[in-house]
């Protein structure tokens, strides 16, 4: 409700409480189709999943570069790595370790099952660019918090944010091509929709290419306002100088 508040003051209090019930319903979703993974089929992924925007991915993979998704905790990003694998084969995801060692094993097995390839987030940079020298797909999750050494801070809903700058700089280094991807849940067809964009121009320049990404995310986030994570600290680091937003 703090995020809701800092990030669509227009909006009424009941507005941000249908949209915080949204959130949960959407990480319900989530979870239900996190369980069913074992066993997907390719039938079951069209009955849950439809696609749109598979040209950009084609195109961007005959550049012969890899393919960057700059994706975000929004929709179901677990489904949509699975879904990738079923209709165009496996990619790579880049992912922190969870706390728990058990739940992580878990989690990664459900990842891993239909291909795809887990990269720890602490030491990604070595097997990301494997990977795209490769012109394999690595998908990375550009949306969370981070510190002021790891990143720069970007306007995002009208309060600076800090964002790492380490998938601009895979970018340049690589001269992958950058597609924006998302799974929504669409309410009016009780599925999915799997959705690559075009790609983003990037200038090779990390502080102004993170602020781009960051932009159109908040286009996204704002089409779809129920199916981000708000429940994440996003603006947790502040700017020097500035106070902090979390009690």
């Amino acid at each position: 409700m703090r995020n809701l508040a800092l990030a669509m003051p227009e909006k009424t209090l009941s507005q941000h409480k249908r949209i915080a019930d949204g959130v949960f319903r959407s990480l319900a979703r989530l979870l239900v189709t996190f369980a069913k993974f074992p066993g997907l089929r390719r039938e079951d992924a069209d009955r849950w999943v439809r696609c749109e925007g598979s040209e950009h991915l084609e195109a961007a993979q005959r550049l012969g570069r890899g393919v960057l998704f700059a994706t975000a905790h929004l929709g179901d990003w677990e489904l949509g790595a699975l879904a990738h694998a079923v209709r165009f084969g496996p990619m790579q995801v880049v992912a922190r370790p969870l706390d728990n060692p058990r739940i992580d094993r878990l989690v990664a097995r459900r990842r891993t099952s239909l291909g795809n390839v887990v990269i720890e987030k602490r030491e990604a940079a070595r097997p990301i660019l494997k990977a795209l020298s490769a012109n394999q797909a690595v998908g990375i999750l550009i949306d969370q918090n981070t510190t002021p050494d790891q990143g720069t801070f970007v306007d995002f809903f009208g309060t600076p944010a800090c964002a790492g700058t380490g998938f601009a700089k895979i970018a340049a280094h690589s001269g992958a091509a950058v597609l924006p991807a998302f799974v929504f849940w669409l309410e009016e067809e009780k599925r999915y929709v799997l959705r690559y964009y075009p790609p983003v121009e990037m200038t090779g320049q990390p502080e102004e290419d993170t602020r781009r990404l960051h932009k159109g995310l908040e286009t996204l986030i704002r089409q779809y306002p129920d199916q981000w994570l708000w429940i994440h600290r996003r603006w947790k680091t502040r700017p020097p100088g500035e106070p902090a937003i979390y009690g």
